[in-house]
């Protein structure tokens, strides 16, 4: 194996261990998104029973929440990780060892895709053992859904990860804030159109928003609308290479000052 490869699988067991011996951490993971989903799932079965369109909202509510859950537990997996290194105090550490800032990078994404699918994989059989929503019937596009929703969760993750490692722990709370404060504009539960009309262009400058207008289209108009997924790619590129900079320059910013060492305080 590669030395880069070593390092990054280093601080994935890591993390790994910490899951190992401690039931409550693994059921922190699923408890969030089956609680969602139990309580939307709900919401639509009662839309189920209505006539019209409440009937046919039904099943794209409860895609939706799966799909918003992609987004919100990559964005949160990568962060929490980041922080569990600040609250071990374990940044210094890190650092003065071979381990490049590219390669706890992508040790964070790894684990941020290990603990989404912890999490959103019961909410996804939940969903479909309770209220018989196959989260497949939203077509082929549904991987490049996925993989769009964990790009954007990143790069909001690595925005927040840089304000952590410039503001300390006074920046902490930016982990669980930042994406629930993008929820209103991504048109997660309801179509672009519904917002007024000075806010839907700050809304399609978001990733998220072209993958939910596009789950809509394929599972009310079971088509696959290609330019909304187009959108969603060229976005996030620019949303992951403006927070990768972020990220470098506060980085630099940090070892300079010494940051590292002081950055839990």
């Amino acid at each position: 194996m590669p030395p880069a490869l070593r390092r990054i699988w280093a601080i994935v067991y890591r993390h790994l261990a910490l899951y190992r011996r401690s039931w409550p951490r693994l059921v922190e993971l699923a408890y969030w998104p089956i609680l969602q989903m139990a309580i939307w799932g709900f919401v639509s079965v009662h839309l189920a029973s209505a006539a019209g369109w409440a009937a046919a909202a039904a099943g794209v509510l409860i895609g939706a929440v799966l799909l918003w859950e992609v987004c919100l537990r990559s964005q949160m997996g990568f962060a929490i990780s980041f922080l569990e290194e600040v609250w071990s105090r374990n940044l210094g550490n890190l650092f003065v060892s071979p381990i490049r800032p590219h390669e706890l990078v992508a040790a964070l994404v790894a684990m941020s895709m290990l603990r989404m699918l912890a999490g959103v994989g019961p909410a996804i059989l939940l969903a479909f053992l309770f209220y018989r929503f196959d989260i497949l019937t939203i077509g082929p596009a549904l991987p490049l859904f996925f993989a769009n929703l964990m790009a954007m969760g990143w790069a909001v993750a690595l925005g927040v990860t840089a304000m952590v490692l410039r503001y300390g722990a006074g920046a902490e709370a930016l982990a669980w804030s930042v994406l629930f404060g993008l929820a209103p504009l991504s048109a997660v539960f309801y179509p672009v159109s519904t917002l007024p009309a000075w806010l839907q262009p700050v809304s399609l400058a978001i990733p998220a928003t072209h993958v939910f207008e596009g789950m809509r289209a394929s599972l009310l108009e079971q088509r696959f609308d290609v330019g909304h997924l187009l959108a969603a790619m060229a976005l996030n590129a620019l949303w992951l290479a403006a927070a990768a900079a972020l990220f470098a320059a506060v980085f630099r910013v940090a070892r300079r000052r010494g940051l590292l060492l002081n950055v839990g305080e």
